[in-house]
């Protein structure tokens, strides 16, 4: 609809127009200032707490173990070598034999050792003859030279001969001198001559059963060539790999369960942990000895027969443990968030194994600790937090 405005002649128009606009001015500015006013406010109140549900780090008892395959090692096995040089005269023993320390496995033909010793024997019965000759030399000239001496205030002694007596006792002297080391040389080697004729028959050095035979009568055997190979069972330990990180239970001394491939139960203890680790399994050899109950089974398992150990987890009965939901992982780690004075401070922390629905702490956390379980992922650092203070 028009206006006709030569209806309306006294009408100012421009009036009309400013009028309007401060209207809309006015209506404007009361619509703003109240939410400008209210966005002010808003701005100068503290934003309230994040409600979240927390958790204790607590001491938590540990009985879980993991399984470990081992085996049976004797602390006794390898090669019983000849000592001495010689043929094979007879081996005495078979595989599987069970023999006794100091028992003979084998003999050498000894003719040639047994005619040495009887020779140098001789030469030991010679060297002392002669030794007994030279001190008896000895006595007479030094009774000689005592007589002479006696005649030194009378016209009868003489100062040449009594010289030349002196340069005969010391003469004799370094016969006697060299007749005791002709003594000591013959009774070496006459002793060297007797070690070889001991070492021609070859002894077991421990109990054990022979598990190869390595020469056959006949054969020539040089020091140091094997004879046989023993195996002492019944001086037997357990032998584990053992992954570097699963080595938190390890301890001297623990007793732990062994499960041997027939089922039955038996104990051992950890005995020592070996510091040399395979740089490709990156695993460390660790030692089980049996106590006094475990040790009557020896009779009943072999060398290298394999077992299954119960590690425990842990070093100690009860360890430091945390919620598992407390933990995140990101990129560079795995965190948690501890509230301290009520505001979210997230931690890095190294965790161990699983405890139940825990992972056991390995360091970042202490018993106390108060952490966030529910509503930890969109925390962020000096964030304030609302939460029930937890029972444990």
């Amino acid at each position: 609809m028009s206006i006709n405005m030569n209806l309306y002649p006294n009408i100012n128009i421009r009036s009309i127009g400013n009028s309007l606009g401060g209207l809309k001015t006015a209506f404007c500015l009361g619509i703003l200032l109240p939410a400008i006013s209210l966005a002010s406010d808003t701005a100068g109140a503290e934003r309230p707490p994040t409600k979240v549900v927390v958790d204790v780090v607590r001491q938590t008892p540990v009985s879980q173990t993991f399984p470990v395959i081992g085996r049976f090692v004797s602390r006794q096995f390898g090669v019983v070598a000849s000592l001495t040089n010689g043929p094979v005269q007879e081996v005495l023993v078979d595989v599987g034999d069970r023999i006794e320390k100091g028992q003979i496995v084998a003999r050498l033909v000894n003719d040639r050792i047994r005619a040495n010793r009887d020779l140098m024997a001789a030469e030991l019965r010679e060297t002392s003859a002669a030794l007994k000759t030279a001190e008896a030399q000895l006595k007479l000239t030094m009774g000689e030279m005592t007589r002479l001496n006696g005649l030194r205030e009378s016209a009868a002694f003489s100062q040449a001969r009594y010289n030349d007596k002196q340069n005969e006792v010391a003469k004799v002297r370094s016969k006697v001198m060299e007749a005791e080391s002709s003594v000591v040389r013959a009774q070496a080697n006459l002793k060297l001559v007797s070690i070889d004729l001991y070492n021609a028959e070859i002894r077991s050095p421990y109990d054990a059963v022979v598990v190869r035979r390595h020469a056959v009568a006949g054969a020539y055997l040089a020091a140091g060539n094997p004879v046989v190979t023993l195996v002492n069972d019944r001086d037997m330990e357990i032998e584990a790999e053992v992954p570097s990180h699963r080595l938190a239970g390890a301890m001297a001394g623990r007793v732990v369960d062994v499960i041997l491939d027939t089922g039955k139960k038996i104990s051992a203890t950890l005995r020592a942990i070996v510091p040399s680790e395979n740089e490709l399994t990156r695993t460390r050899p660790v030692r089980f000895s049996f106590d006094g109950v475990s040790s009557r089974l020896l009779g009943a398992i072999a060398a290298n027969q394999s077992v299954t150990v119960q590690l425990p987890i842990a070093r100690a009965d009860r360890v430091l443990t945390v919620h598992k939901d407390a933990v995140t992982a990101r990129g560079n780690g795995k965190f948690v968030v501890v509230i301290t004075n009520n505001k979210a401070q997230p931690t890095k922390v190294s965790l161990g194994d699983a405890v139940g629905d825990r992972f056991a702490v390995a360091a970042g956390l202490k018993q106390g600790d108060i952490v966030v379980v529910r509503g930890n992922e969109t925390l962020r650092p000096g964030q304030k937090v609302a939460f029930e203070k937890p029972s444990g």
